[in-house]
């Protein structure tokens, strides 16, 4: 039986927090990434999430999801959210 990576198509093979290892790149959080990503590389903003009333934590649509639509999903105004945000992983 072969791994199970195989099981899924090449897009979601990738893993986007994988490139940043061992980079000396500051990352910079942005609306387009995904609420897991965000989430995973900067776990302070998981408060962030949970203070908007945003159902995110745990939730199997965050690793298809940016930030941006889950804003807009969750009716939250994007630029403060992204401010809180900024804010949390600085």
């Amino acid at each position: 039986m072969g791994p199970i990576v195989a099981l899924f198509v090449p897009e979601q093979r990738s893993v986007r927090q994988a490139s940043y290892a061992g980079s000396m790149k500051k990352i910079v959080l942005t609306s387009d990434m995904t609420v897991d990503l965000v989430m995973n590389y900067w776990p302070a903003s998981i408060r962030v999430f949970m203070d908007y009333k945003m159902g995110c934590v745990g939730c199997p649509i965050a690793t298809f999801h940016s930030v941006e639509e889950a804003s807009r999903e969750h009716k939250v105004d994007l630029a403060a959210f992204l401010d809180a945000l900024q804010a949390a992983v600085a």
